[in-house]
Formats: structure tokens, C-alpha cells, sequence
């Protein structure tokens, strides 16, 4: 069973419009009166009294998409605001492709606060046999009740005008509406024809008006509000969720982690998390995710060293870095509460969770670690117990790798991991030469191998040459050790701190201002500069481009961080700074 075009629109409209709606809203000063800046309302989502308790997720915006444009329009330069209301018209547009109803004048009149899309089971009926047949639930508050009805009596009427047969029934007191048509199920065009319903919709009460994708996802949302304890919003585990979350947000999302790992095809595992909740905020710094992931009854493993200010060493990243990972003390990283989460995320998208957050902090250096036959865990990590800081350069072409910074404060055991670096690339037939970057003494582990010319003018015979190709780069400066792939990456890295560095970069200081203090480190990520990468490796990002071009067009920088030393939660921050271009 197939959404109905309109639910995939309204969907993707009401998304969208909380995205480009806050292209522009930080230009503001951060003082303006506007309640939106100051994070948004102190709402929760209402509609969480029709979403089903074990929901897969849930989706609210919190705020009327009017107020988001007028927020932009303020905020944004003359043909910024031509621009932004281009996008919205046509997004609006696509609302109501598929009728004569018109968004301004038939929707706009009556939508109030709330927004909420929720995908209540994963299959409908709840037999396999038939295929997975997910349920889809949208509620819209109300603030005209009479503007609303008509509207909901007008859409199904010029879908029945459109060919479509009208179905109404009345379930505990509510008037359900469902349009269907036919489709062939066979080959031929003398097949028997299916019945197959392609939206159903009802307004409940004067509040709310409900879509979904099937009568059965409309008839149980009514009784999950006339029965005690059947709703999201009675229970313990959401409420909980929703009350680490700070007071001021425009929109949430809810996760049930067990139902989405079941959604993406895997059987769930042992799961210590099982609930995340995102609440949205505005702040002059972009949009701000504020996250808390709950534990069941397991106990969390401790949080990692916290920080409470910014790691110095990212003076020696330099401002172009397209990615970022910055923190304290490596060595007892696999005993932390992040890789805990970690484990659990690739235990589901690829089934293995060995070592899982040190393999993705290494991937930067796994062609080190391949060539030199090290454990990055144990040969670097273990004596890492201060600040480090790990970043990737930009490529200079598609058919090179790009280089990599490791910076990391010295500690006891510096000395002797410096040593077996080196006993290593000996017994691997590397040299250790001395070189100069400005004044600075560096050492690189070069690999020399002898190379053919062409015949001399003094005889047949060939002359060899040596040619030297550099494993890696190191040197010590102040009170840090620093590793890089390439002498050009180490004069980088040495010219940073002299000159522009990330850490001196106000995009990122922007970025990092808005993440609580302490907390366990951050990862950043410049997206414009990163996003051919990412392309390659995700291409999930590729399709939510497409899905959100003018929000993914102004996303200039990511930034994630973890926070706080509870026992049951794992608290965290997202950062999106936007842009104007």
C-alpha cells in the first residue's frame, strides 16, 4: 500500500518550511523581541495523545510556518526574501498539487501551532505475509474549527469530483473520510481491478484535524486518546525524554530506537538506549538540536573527561579543515558511555561492533594503520591522556587521499610510543630522515626505492635512481607531538598556529558557543567544503540535498558534542550554523 501523493507532499512541505524558514534568522540581533530567537515556544506537541506508545518516531513543528517566514523576511537582504518566498510558494504549491485548493486561502486562515507527522507501526495489519504496510499519522492543530472543516470537506469532495470514490463512516462519534480508486493487480487490461485507499482524513474535536494513510491508523489514534495509557504521551519513557529537554523549542523529534532498528530490516540486538528525543531551538549561533538518548534499565558506562573550555591543540588545525574531532584523553575511550552508543549504531547498520568508535576516529589513519601493521587503539590511543585533536585537510584532487592532522599533548608515555613508531618503521625498511619546515626539526619515515632511467649518452646501460615516498611526518613543539601523512600537511599544521587556525576561526568559536559547558569534546564538520566527500561515502546525504536543497545550500558547519555525567542519558548537542548564500 502506497502513500497517497498528498500525504507525501504535506510531509515534505511541512519539513521543508521548518528548514528554509530559518535560513536567515541569526543575522538578528540576538537581543530582538521576537519570542523565536530567544529558542522558540514553550510548547509540547499535543498531537502526542493520538501517536501510538510504541511508535517508531514522531516529527512536531511547534511553531505556525508563518511566523518562520516573516522571521526569514526580517532577516534576510532584498533578494534573499525574493528567493525565500519563491521556495515557499512553490513548496506551498506542491501542497495541493493535486486539487484546486489554494494554501493562502484555504489553509493559512485556520493552521495553528503544531505540525506533527509520526510513523505509528512499521506494518499496518501486522502480517508479514502481505508485505510491511506502515502507518502514517498527521495532526494540524486548529484555530478556526468552521475554517478548518470546510477545508477538510472541500479536499475530499474535489477528490471524489477527481474520480475518486468518497467513503464516510463514523467511529466513536468522529466522521472518518477515505477516497479510493482501482487499480489493476494483474497484467491485463481485463485484470480484476484492487481497491486501494490512498488518504483518509477526520477533524477530531475543534483542534484537530488528523490524516493518515489508512482508516485503521485514524480509528486507533482515536482510541489511543479515549484509553488510558495507549498514547505517546502517557508514557513514562517520552515524558521522561521530553523533561531533559530544554523549555523553548520549535519543533521535536522523537525516536523509539528497537522499532527503528526493526524498520531498517535488523533484528534487535540487546539495546542499551532506547529512546531519543531532539528538541529544536533558534539561537544568533543557527539551529540548535538539543538531544537526550535514554537508557533502559542498564546502567550507562561513564562519561569521557569533560572539557571546559576549548582544546588548544586545534592551533594547529588549519581554517580550511573540512573535519574536526577534538577532545580529552583517548586512553579510556572504549570505556565510555559515547562508545556504548557507538556500539550500538554499527552493531545495527552493519553488524559488528568491535572497537567501533576508535575504528571511526582512526579512519583518517587507516592507511597507517594498514601499511605499518599497528593498532591504532592501542599503539596511540592508550597514551593519549590530555588534550588531541584529529582533523582532515581538503583533497587536492579525487585521485589523491586527503592528509590528515593528529595532534596530542605529551604524556609519560609519549616518549616510548615515539620510540616503537620508530623500531617499527625500521624493521618495515623506513628511513627516519631530518628535515626543516621554516625552523622547526621535523622527521619523516620515507620509504626509498631505487628506480630505472633511461640509457645514459655514456652507455647502454641503465642509471638507477632513488626516489623517496613519505609514510608520515612528526615532530614535537611546545607541550604536543604532532603526526601528519605528508610534509606539506605538517607545514600546514605548523603555519596554522602562526597564522589562521580552526581554533581562531569565528564560524567555529560561533559554533562552540552554543554547546554547554563542560563536555566530552566535539566533532565538527565544514560542510561546503566536505560535501563531495560525503557524497561519495553517505549517499543519504545526497538524497536529503535534493529533499532540502535550500536548507543543505545555507548548512555551513555541523557541530556535535555530548555533555553532562548522568546514568541513565546520554545528553547532547547539535549545532547547524547557516549561512546566507
Amino acid at each position: 500500500m502506497k502513500r497517497s501523493l498528498f500525504f507525501s507532499a504535506i510531509a515534505t512541505v511541512v519539513v521543508v518550511l521548518l528548514l528554509i524558514g530559518v535560513g536567515g534568522f541569526y543575522w538578528i540581533n540576538s537581543q530582538s523581541p521576537l519570542s523565536l530567537l530567544r529558542g522558540g515556544t514553550t510548547n509540547t506537541p499535543e498531537a502526542a495523545i493520538f501517536v501510538p506508545k510504541q511508535a517508531p518516531a514522531m516529527v512536531s513543528l511547534l511553531v505556525n510556518p508563518e511566523k518562520l517566514e516573516s522571521l526569514r523576511q526580517l532577516a534576510a537582504r532584498p533578494s534573499d526574501r525574493r528567493q525565500s518566498r519563491q521556495e515557499l510558494e512553490r513548496f506551498k504549491s506542491s501542497l495541493l498539487a493535486s486539487s484546486s485548493l489554494d494554501y493562502r486561502q484555504d489553509i493559512q486562515p485556520w493552521l495553528g501551532e503544531e505540525v506533527t507527522l509520526a510513523l505509528t507501526s512499521p506494518d499496518i495489519d501486522r502480517d508479514a505475509t502481505n508485505g510491511n504496510q506502515p502507518g502514517y499519522l498527521m495532526v494540524l492543530t486548529s484555530r478556526n474549527p468552521a475554517k478548518s472543516r470546510e477545508f477538510l470537506q472541500l479536499l475530499f469532495s474535489q477528490r471524489a469530483i477527481a474520480g475518486r470514490d468518497l467513503v464516510s463512516e463514523t467511529y466513536q462519534g468522529v466522521n472518518i473520510f477515505s477516497d479510493r480508486d482501482r487499480v489493476n493487480v494483474g497484467a491485463h487490461s481485463r485484470a480484476p481491478l484492487q481497491e486501494r485507499i490512498s488518504l483518509v482524513g477526520a477533524a477530531v474535536g475543534d483542534r484537530f484535524i488528523l490524516f493518515a494513510n489508512h482508516p485503521k491508523v485514524l480509528r486507533e489514534a482515536i482510541n489511543n486518546v479515549q484509553a488510558p495509557d495507549l498514547s505517546l504521551n502517557d508514557s513514562a519513557r517520552y515524558q521522561h525524554a521530553l523533561s531533559l529537554l530544554p523549555t523553548e523549542r520549535i519543533g521535536i523529534i522523537f525516536l523509539n530506537l528497537p522499532q527503528v532498528t526493526t524498520l531498517l530490516g535488523k533484528e534487535p540486538q540487546e539495546q542499551i538506549y532506547d529512546s531519543q528525543i531532539i528538541g529544536l531551538k533558534l539561537n544568533p549561533q543557527g539551529i540548535v538540536a538539543e538531544t537526550s538518548i535514554t537508557a533502559n534499565q542498564t546502567e550507562l558506562a561513564p562519561a569521557g573527561k569533560m572539557l571546559s573550555e576549548p582544546v588548544q591543540a586545534l592551533q594547529y588545525l588549519p581554517i580550511t579543515t573540512n573535519l574536526a574531532i577534538a577532545g580529552l584523553d583517548l586512553s579510556h575511550l572504549q570505556n565510555t558511555n559515547l562508545n556504548q552508543l557507538w556500539r550500538q549504531i554499527t552493531t545495527v547498520l552493519s553488524g559488528s561492533s568491535n572497537d567501533a568508535i576508535s575504528r571511526s576516529i582512526a579512519q583518517p589513519l587507516a592507511k597507517l594503520q594498514d601499511s605499518w601493521g599497528i593498532d591504532i587503539s592501542e599503539d596511540i590511543f592508550s597514551w593519549v591522556q590530555g588534550e588531541y585533536a584529529l582533523g582532515m585537510l581538503p583533497q587536492k584532487d579525487a585521485s589523491t587521499s586527503a592528509d590528515w592532522i593528529f595532534v596530542a599533548e605529551k604524556s609519560a608515555g609519549t616518549d616510548l610510543a615515539i620510540d616503537r613508531f620508530n623500531t617499527i618503521a625500521e624493521n618495515r625498511g623506513l628511513s627516519i630522515t631530518p628535515l626543516f619546515s621554516d625552523e622547526q626539526k621535523i622527521y619523516a619515515w620515507m620509504q626509498v626505492n631505487p628506480v630505472s632511467s633511461s640509457p645514459s649518452e655514456l652507455g647502454d646501460r641503465s642509471l638507477l635512481t632513488l626516489k623517496a615516498k613519505v609514510q608520515g611526518v612528526y615532530t614535537s613543539i611546545d607541550k604536543y607531538e604532532i603526526f601528519t601523512s605528508s610534509v606539506a600537511a605538517m607545514d600546514a599544521a605548523l603555519k596554522a598556529a602562526e597564522t589562521d587556525s580552526l581554533l581562531k576561526s569565528s564560524q567555529f568559536q560561533s559554533a562552540i558557543k552554543a554547546i554547554p559547558q563542560p563536555n566530552q569534546g566535539y566533532l565538527y564538520l565544514d560542510l561546503p567544503r566536505s560535501r563531495e566527500i560525503l557524497e561519495r561515502q553517505l549517499p543519504l546525504v545526497k538524497l536529503l540535498e535534493v529533499a532540502a536543497k535550500p536548507f543543505f545550500d545555507k548548512t555551513q558547519s555541523i557541530t556535535v558534542s555530548s555533555y553532562g555525567d548522568r546514568t541513565d542519558v546520554l545528553q547532547g548537542s547539535i549545532v547547524l550554523r547557516l549561512g546566507s548564500n
